[in-house]
């Protein structure tokens, strides 16, 4: 039995919401480790068709697999099952579907383990499940790969859904396809409806980190009350137009601030490809629609490329860090001292670590009334694929220094025996050898076939910019938040920093400002990187690309800040001259 990416063998199916002209799907998590109560939150909290859970990420795959080997029973997020032994009856009661992410490794095994509870609980819900992501067994992928998982889109979901799902379980979709998938689902999509796709693709985006959408982790969050943000929602239309928004009487903001930095978090350039479309971030257009209601409407969508990205996860080696404490006068120095000692311990010992990176943060200031505020950090950080070359040998010199070293010598934290790193890589697989299979209710099995219209993914024109500002206009130096907000994020070893202005005028400086050779300059540590500079006027935004900056992604470590989520924070502390009109 097959279906399209959006369509199904069996025809037409009734909408899965209470209302025919609109789908409200909500989202209860962003990442696996997300706050636990807000399924509950968003099942009490006000009306809702659909709540999404999205429960994966590069790291979360890495940690999933390594549980598999311990029992090939798991493999997924438990926290999922424990949040439906309150939530299951909730949205049963209320007539919500449940639409998540968390089978991970072992979609199968989860809706199992879900109907059990089911049954426990004397809820009576349909379960289904999405599966064929994962690949580990499918071709031989390198030495050491412990997982191997293709992005798969909404068609499965959608499929499961119309066949009168209550609760959908995936592996690795798209964190969108959570959403466009019941919307598609709801309004009968079919693949050639591209431009409603795209709609429910960027909001679907918009919902995948939770309160990152509601004023979590946002710019100008001193505007806002964010102590407990409520999580957001998304009311989709059949046009494919949403408006973003939150229940009542929850914290937190929905502005076009909140929600252009989480459109611009983990992205790159306009075309924003998956599996089922490419949506046109360039197209995006954002109003507001009264107090906590953005609308995003003009979403332009494009054949998806005929490849999947597919997320490789191995065990990169081992890897240790000890980090110095640096207090008081000679800072300089006595970083230059215990460099010294240790690297002649390792040089002296039966094999030095293949990789030894030292970082000095000077983080003291001078005359300081706190010991804290008195003291700089000096991190050294080994990596080998041997764990003996960066166990003892390192543990043991660090402490062996403590009494032989210079004034003041102290640790963060006693250095232990060292630990196990992965390293994610991205590559591209043909869909066509990708299964990607529903198991509805009854135990069907329906096979999704790939997008027929396909397109290569290349970059789109560079915009037309916005005169720039006069430049004889009056300049002070003062810092580039001050004009501008900036969200960052990883995307394997790149990071990702978008930069938007909050007004025309902000922007026109910005746009014409802010280039790859400037942003240099503001970072230097990404000074002799690859950076790539992509402008979206239409949300006043520039994001960049930064390649290499976090090394073999996050599970790697290969920084202070491994997933760059500060980065973007870092480039609006540093000093510009800036227009005095703007400020």
């Amino acid at each position: 039995m097959t279906g399209g990416p959006t369509g199904t063998a069996t025809g037409p199916a009734p909408p899965i919401g209470a209302d025919p002209a609109t789908l409200r799907i909500g989202n209860a998590s962003g990442f696996y480790g997300d706050r636990f109560d807000a399924l509950r939150e968003m099942l009490t909290g006000g009306p809702l068709d659909v709540v999404t859970g999205d429960y994966l990420a590069e790291l979360t795959m890495l940690i999933l697999g390594r549980d598999r080997l311990k029992n090939p029973g798991r493999g997924y997020a438990t926290t999922f099952l424990r949040q439906l032994e309150d939530g299951l009856g909730l949205a049963a009661e209320r007539g919500v579907r449940i639409v998540a992410n968390a089978g991970g490794l072992n979609p199968a095994g989860l809706a199992d383990a879900v109907r059990e509870l089911a049954d426990k609980a004397g809820v009576p819900v349909r379960v289904a499940h999405v599966e064929g992501d994962d690949l580990i067994g499918r071709r031989q992928w390198g030495e050491g790969v412990l997982t191997a998982n293709a992005y798969l889109g909404g068609g499965g979901i959608a499929e499961c859904l119309r066949a009168g799902a209550d609760v959908v379980v995936t592996g690795r979709v798209t964190d969108a396809a959570l959403v466009s998938g019941a919307a598609a689902a709801h309004f009968g999509w079919r693949p050639q409806d591209l431009d409603q796709l795209a709609g429910a693709v960027v909001a679907g985006h918009v919902l995948e980190c939770g309160a990152q959408a509601t004023g979590g982790n946002y710019a100008f969050f001193t505007a806002h009350d964010i102590r407990r943000p409520g999580f957001p929602l998304a009311e989709i239309a059949a046009d494919g137009s949403s408006v973003i928004t939150k229940h009542p009487d929850t914290g937190g903001a929905v502005t076009p601030g909140t929600v252009t930095a989480q459109l611009l978090y983990e992205t790159a350039g306009a075309r924003y490809a998956g599996p089922d479309v490419t949506a046109r971030l360039d197209t995006v257009r954002l109003t507001e629609d009264g107090p906590d209601r953005v609308r995003i409407a003009g979403v332009r969508g494009e054949a998806p490329p005929p490849t999947l990205k597919t997320g490789l996860t191995r065990l990169g080696g081992w890897r240790n860090e000890v980090t110095f404490v640096l207090a008081g006068l000679d800072v300089a120095a006595k970083a230059e001292l215990v460099r010294g000692q240790m690297d002649a311990a390792l040089d002296a010992a039966a094999r030095r670590p293949a990789e030894v990176r030292w970082t000095l943060a000077r983080t003291d200031r001078a005359d300081a009334d706190v010991q804290e505020e008195a003291s700089a950090l000096l991190r050294l950080v080994v990596r080998d694929a041997d764990q003996d070359a960066v166990g003892r040998v390192v543990s043991g010199a660090a402490i062996e220094l403590a009494l032989a070293s210079y004034p003041g010598f102290h640790v963060t934290a006693p250095p232990g025996k060292g630990a196990p790193y992965g390293v994610f890589e991205a590559v591209a697989v043909d869909a066509a050898e990708v299964p990607h299979v529903a198991v509805l209710p009854d135990g069907t099995r329906v096979d999704i076939q790939p997008a027929v219209e396909t397109r290569e993914l290349a970059r789109a024109a560079d915009p037309e910019l916005p005169a720039p500002l006069d430049p004889a206009l009056p300049t002070r130096r003062a810092p580039l938040g001050f004009v501008a907000g900036a969200r960052s994020g990883d995307k394997g070893g790149s990071a990702n920093v978008g930069v938007w202005a909050r007004t025309d005028e902000a922007w026109r400086w910005l746009a014409h400002t802010l280039t790859t050779d400037r942003l240099r300059e503001l970072l230097p540590e990404c000074a002799e990187l690859p950076i790539d500079r992509h402008a979206l006027p239409h949300l006043r935004a520039l994001n960049f690309v930064i390649d290499g900056l976090l090394g073999a992604g996050v599970a790697a470590q290969a920084r202070f800040d491994p997933q760059a989520k500060a980065v973007g924070e870092w480039l609006r502390s540093r000093h510009m001259e800036i227009p005095e009109v703007l400020l």
